[in-house]
């Protein structure tokens, strides 16, 4: 096991600009003990571990070419920031990476003044650092420059070619990097690329090209048709041997592919960049490798992209059911008896337990890329063929297709099921991660969208099979980690309330996991509870079981102030005679913390509810005990 005491080099990095006092062979050692650092760290605290592996000798590089104070440096998605905290002046708290009043596992701008932007989600880096870069010029400031770190996978979202294009346009030296950890290069292919690039954005090089095209267009008569000619050849053999030309066409200066892991190559390109580059954005393309320097993420950096804690020396982690097994398994079940049944997922087979469903259903399953737009209205085409598709996904990035979910699905009224993995307070991701807006959102859709929450395995298991029968859209809304085993009437039905405690003059009514909660916390009180199985709509049949309460407790993971239980209040404002205490998540951000400890913050932990229906019995003047 590792900490930070024990590392002589990296204890020497009070600020980044520390990495220029180390020679080269220092900057490996370095290198391997923040990877040391991180394995020993993220196998106690959990967290993404391959791609930060794969990233330290680009973050070095980064580090000791710029000064972040006055340029500015933005992650994509922000999982690969670990190195960059390390470096950041952040290395001895990095042991509480992830816990509660801890560090994030994301760039957070109030942790330090080198996060330039905060990040959870993909796709996003390019458009905020041109936003910045603009903003810079604008305020009078031509010096600064900007620097956008971007995945392969975070290629694969809209936004990121929406901003490319952009930014394509703009004139400005936009540096963006192309972090590419698909495939490995060999050094000297590495070496000659940069001797090439390096020639490619140097001023002389670019001086020579204008001043060549320019003399060979005043040869008299063919001197304009010989050089449109020459151009036309030379890209035809770009687009032959360049995958990349793409970026070109962009407007951008394209350079590499390098070897991500090779410091003094990236730092000499890194120059070159800030330094020549002045009059257009350019792309740098850099190979790493995913969990570089740790045998078990090398092997699976699937596994290791985002992972629970784990033993350091043999990479094995505990496997335990959970609630993305048990959709995916009951999905496998129900589609060997239903050849319409497609599953679709945005780049997160494992994540959502899809993975056993590709093996068995290869055809039938569609793993679209970060692009959850995409997937919801490719969905849609789908069930307008007569498809049932099913989209798992986790409710945190469901929000970003809330158009698609409108436009496409939901005024067409087409039969997509939604599989809303994660929903609720998530634990260590933090704020950027908690899926508890997902209720609020979908409550506003057309046409009685139903939203269903599952308080056990069995009711997850029959909600799906149900959701899978509707010719209509609807949600399974699931939390993460496992749900409770409940037996469940053979006849039961998902889309009515189920009363397990009698209505009182002071009732429960509890939705999902919290169920859990709700049950223990009423224990021995003579109060109502009730378990809402459809939490959106509210229909007339399922609000006239609640006749007889004067006090009604909502209990949801979702936003208290706009979710399912501010749909009740508003049903029994129109109703009149009843109260409403809405107990659910506060409208602030919650932060990383351990789930025990965020429902804790949130008023949501047994004893918690049991005080406040204890709180509203009292009130009502019923004897307790």
């Amino acid at each position: 096991m590792t900490r930070y005491d024990d590392l002589k080099l990296l204890n020497s990095i009070e600020a980044p600009s520390d990495l220029k006092k180390l020679d080269k062979e220092q900057l490996k050692a370095l290198a391997s003990e923040m990877r040391s650092y991180m394995i020993s760290t993220v196998a106690r605290n959990g967290g993404h571990l391959a791609s930060n592996l794969g990233i330290v000798e680009l973050t070095i590089a980064l580090h000791r070419c710029f000064d972040f104070k006055k340029d500015r440096l933005i992650f994509d998605v922000g999982h690969q920031c670990y190195p960059h905290k390390l470096l950041t002046g952040r290395a001895k708290a990095f042991e509480t990476l992830r816990t509660k009043d801890g560090i994030s596992g994301f760039p957070k701008t109030s942790e330090s003044e080198y996060d330039a932007f905060n990040v959870g989600h993909s796709s996003t880096a390019i458009s905020a650092g041109l936003g910045m870069l603009r903003a810079m010029r604008l305020e009078g400031d031509v010096k600064s420059r900007v620097v956008a770190v971007v995945g392969d996978g975070a290629m694969t979202g809209g936004l990121a070619y929406e901003a490319l294009d952009d930014a394509g346009e703009s004139e400005l030296p936009f540096i963006v990097i192309l972090n590419d950890n698909r495939m490995s290069i060999s050094g000297n292919v590495g070496g000659l690329s940069a001797h090439l690039s390096g020639l490619r954005t140097s001023k002389g090089y670019k001086r020579f090209k204008r001043r060549f095209s320019g003399n060979l267009k005043k040869v008299p008569k063919v001197g304009k048709g010989l050089s449109n000619a020459i151009e036309r050849f030379k890209n035809r053999i770009k687009y032959f041997i360049l995958p990349n030309v793409l970026f070109e066409e962009l407007g951008y200066t394209y350079v590499g592919p390098f070897d991500g892991h090779d410091i003094d190559e990236l730092c000499a390109i890194l120059e070159h960049a800030k330094n020549n580059v002045t009059d257009k954005p350019v792309l740098i393309h850099v190979m790493t490798e995913k969990g570089k320097g740790y045998a078990p993420a090398e092997k699976d950096p699937e596994r290791f992209h985002g992972i629970g804690a784990f033993d350091e020396e043999t990479g094995e982690s505990e496997s335990k059911n959970n609630n993305s097994k048990v959709f995916a398994a009951e999905l496998c079940r129900l589609a060997e008896k239903d050849a319409r049944i497609a599953a679709i997922t945005a780049a997160m087979p494992s994540g959502t337990g899809l993975s056993a469903f590709a093996k068995r259903f290869p055809e039938r399953f569609f793993d679209v890329g970060i692009a959850e737009q995409h997937a919801v209205t490719m969905a849609a085409g789908m069930a307008m063929e007569g498809m049932r598709p099913v989209f798992a996904v986790y409710s945190t990035f469901l929000q970003r297709s809330y158009d698609q979910l409108l436009h496409d699905v939901c005024l067409q009224k087409l039969p997509v099921v939604f599989a809303v993995d994660r929903a609720g307070l998530v634990g260590a991701d933090g704020e950027t991660h908690q899926g508890v807006y997902d209720i609020a959102y979908f409550s506003t859709l057309p046409g009685g969208f139903k939203l269903f929450s599952p308080s056990s395995i069995e009711e997850l298991e029959r909600m799906l099979a149900h959701a899978l029968t509707l010719d209509e859209p609807c949600a399974v809304r699931y939390s993460r980690g496992l749900l409770p085993s409940r037996e469940l009437e053979g006849g039961a039905c998902m889309e009515a309330w189920e009363l397990i405690k009698s209505v009182r003059p002071v009732t429960v009514v509890a939705s999902g996991r919290l169920l859990d909660n709700a049950i223990k916390a009423c224990e021995g009180l003579d109060v109502g509870l009730v378990n809402a199985r459809l939490i959106c709509p509210i229909t007339e049949k399922n609000y006239a079981c609640l006749k007889g309460a004067e006090i009604l407790i909502t209990v949801e993971d979702g936003s208290r102030d706009t979710g399912f239980g501010a749909q009740i209040a508003r049903r029994a404002c129109e109703k009149g005679g009843v109260r409403v205490r809405t107990l659910g998540v506060p409208s602030y951000p919650i932060c990383a913390a351990s789930p025990k400890q965020q429902d804790e913050e949130c008023g949501l932990t047994v004893e918690s509810i049991k005080n406040t229906v204890i709180e509203c019995m009292k009130e009502q003047g019923i004897k307790i005990g």
